[in-house]
């Protein structure tokens, strides 16, 4: 049995992956204004280049999994490092959103194979008393990328231009290969199942699909035939994929784990709340630039704070759930993410500006241990031999939730253009775009209360 040293490492390490990813995207949600000038598009429109990533994600994290039990987590590792820092570097050189667009597509397929799995590699060397604290270790770094995305993008976009903010990951990449390679260990299955190609196809192109039909209904662009025949075409091969699934024994997303009710549960309850988390890194940039008047710098550093509560969290998460259970702290922490953004959307420009700092801070806190506990509890039921295709499935859907999430901000801003007469988003567009996203927050609340009150007991280590 592995050390808690050696778990800790290993969480750390991965962490480290998921701090580049973190980091890379809060750096790009501040500089879209900039973006959007530099190539001579709109602002709102920017926000494919974060939904084309998510393309990327979709296509090829269901694969993740059975990539990892097939070439090793250490090989697929390096190799999603390389794609992540390689695409970075050509994103940093785009003259047009298209290309940018291609660009983070491709880095999307290098984030679908480094984040699930990393986190596959956590999960299979922590035994499960010590999941909780060490996926606490895990999201320790992660937590840093929002924490200077903000403030470093800002500066760098104010002073230098916006594309340096993608060459930071080239140091970041380099240490990251050089980790992986020392310390990650080769774990693959002896005898794994029959790659589910067929699976790919369907699964991953009926993502893909409906990621472009998002961004296209989003932003009320190109014709109804072609948002109709993109949104048909994506539920019909997805519903093609939900029939081969059924009669396939190891099909790349296996959706006979939603029968876990810890799986089911997490998957759904966590869908409400990161759709809001989704849409913050594209609504908050944007209304204190456009709709406060405040640059780019100053707005990251007024975000600078919201990551320090969730530092501050994480030390108490395990005493927390092993005081309350996940159920009760899922339950009474369901609320907290529309409680933040009413108060985000109330902000004004003659309110002093360390109140708003405070609510994030808040916001950082609460997301900090709501996401801790979905994360964990998730794999509570699983068998171990099926943790791969159970992280598979979990990334696939916790990714799609946060594409949603700007889809739905950046659709509800055009939809208040269009009955303002396409003119630009103001400050109260803004708002309403945290009062929507924040207010599906809160079906995660009564999906929580079907949890079992011993839910995860052996993790968090509640034995009322």
């Amino acid at each position: 049995m592995p050390s808690p040293t050696s778990t800790q490492l290993t969480a750390l390490i991965v962490g480290s992956m998921f701090f580049m990813e973190q980091l890379d995207g809060t750096i790009l949600a501040t500089a879209l204004p900039s973006i959007a000038h530099s190539l001579h598009v709109d602002t709102v429109a920017t926000s494919v280049a974060l939904t084309s990533y998510i393309i990327g994600l979709a296509i090829f994290i269901p694969a993740s999994g059975a990539l990892a039990d097939r070439l090793g987590s250490r090989t697929i590792l390096m190799v999603a490092i390389c794609i992540f820092v390689g695409s970075s570097i050509f994103c940093g050189t785009a003259h047009s959103l298209l290309f940018l667009a291609i660009m983070r597509t491709i880095q999307g397929i290098g984030g679908a194979l480094m984040v699930p799995v990393g986190r596959l590699a956590v999960i299979r060397s922590t035994p499960a008393d010590q999941l909780v604290r060490t996926m606490t270790w895990m999201m320790l770094p992660a937590t840093l990328g929002p924490l200077l995305g903000p403030v470093v993008g800002g500066y760098i976009t104010s002073w230098l231009t916006w594309r340096w903010n993608f060459y930071l990951n080239i140091p970041v990449g380099v240490v990251g290969l050089f980790l992986t390679y020392r310390f990650i260990p080769e774990v693959r299955e002896p005898s794994p199942p029959p790659f589910d190609l067929k699976g790919l196809f369907l699964a991953g192109g009926g993502l893909a699909v409906l990621s472009v039909f998002a961004e296209l209904f989003s932003h009320g662009t190109g014709s109804p035939a072609l948002v109709t025949a993109l949104l048909c075409t994506g539920l019909l091969l997805l519903g093609i994929y939900t029939h081969h699934a059924g009669r396939t024994s190891f099909p790349l997303l296996d959706l006979r784990l939603m029968r876990f009710q810890t799986f089911r549960i997490s998957v759904f309850g966590g869908a409400a709340s990161r759709i809001a988390v989704g849409s913050l890194p594209f609504l908050l940039p944007s209304f204190l630039q456009i709709g406060a008047g405040l640059s780019a710098a100053q707005s990251g550093l007024v975000t600078f704070v919201a990551p320090l509560g969730a530092i501050a969290m994480r030390p108490f998460v395990p005493a927390l759930l092993k005081r309350w259970g996940f159920r009760t702290i899922l339950m009474a922490n369901g609320s907290s993410a529309a409680l933040v953004f009413a108060l985000i959307a109330l902000f004004r420009p003659s309110y002093p500006l360390w109140l708003l700092s405070l609510v994030l801070t808040l916001a950082g806190a609460a997301q900090s241990l709501q996401f801790s506990a979905y994360n964990t509890v998730a794999y509570a039921d699983i068998p171990q031999d099926r943790m791969s295709a159970a992280t598979s499935l979990y990334s696939t859907m916790q990714q799609i939730m946060l594409s949603a999430g700007i889809c739905i901000a950046a659709g509800t801003l055009t939809v208040l253009s269009r009955l303002h007469h396409n003119t630009p988003a103001n400050m109260t567009d803004f708002a309403l775009g945290f009062v929507v996203t924040g207010g599906i927050s809160l079906l995660a609340v009564p999906l929580c209360a079907a949890l079992s009150p011993s839910a995860g007991a052996n993790m968090s280590g509640n034995r009322r």
